[in-house]
C-alpha cells in the first residue's frame, strides 16, 4: 500500500529546480544558507546588538495595549512618563521575556521598570536571542 501512495504523493509536491553556474556559488542557491541563519551558541561573536536590543525592546513597549507609542524612546519610565502602574510592568517584563526568549528571575524583574533598565539587562544577557 505505501509503494502505491509515494507516487500518488510525488505527483502533487512541486520542489524548484535550480541550475548551477560557475559565477554563482553553491551556497546563494540554498535559502537558508548560512549567512542567513542566525547561529544559537553562547559565544560572544554572535551575541545581540545594543542597537537590535534598543530597537526590539522599544517595539515590545510600543505594542503594549495601555501604551501611546509616540511617548516611546529608550529613556522612558513605564510608571512615571507611560501610566502604567505594577501590573502592566509585569506585563512588559513578561512580553520581554517571551520577545528575546530567556526568562528573567524575580529578583531582577522588579528592578526593571524603564526601557533603559530593560535595554541594559538584555544586552548584557549572555543567553539573549
Amino acid at each position: 500500500m505505501a509503494a502505491a501512495l509515494r507516487p500518488a504523493i510525488l505527483r502533487h509536491i512541486r520542489i524548484p529546480v535550480r541550475t548551477v553556474s560557475r559565477s554563482r556559488p553553491l551556497a546563494c542557491l540554498n535559502p537558508l544558507s548560512t549567512s542567513m541563519i542566525r547561529s544559537m551558541s553562547s559565544h560572544g561573536d554572535d551575541h545581540l546588538t545594543k542597537e537590535e536590543v534598543i530597537e526590539r525592546v522599544l517595539d515590545v513597549v510600543k505594542n503594549f495595549p495601555k501604551v501611546d507609542p509616540s511617548k516611546v524612546n529608550p529613556d522612558v519610565h513605564f510608571q512615571k512618563d507611560l501610566g502604567l502602574d505594577s501590573l502592566d510592568n509585569v506585563e512588559i517584563v513578561m512580553a520581554l521575556e517571551e520577545e528575546f526568549k530567556l526568562e528573567i528571575p524575580d529578583k531582577e524583574a522588579d528592578k526593571i521598570d524603564s526601557c533603559s533598565l530593560a535595554i541594559e539587562y538584555i544586552s548584557n544577557h549572555p543567553m539573549a536571542v
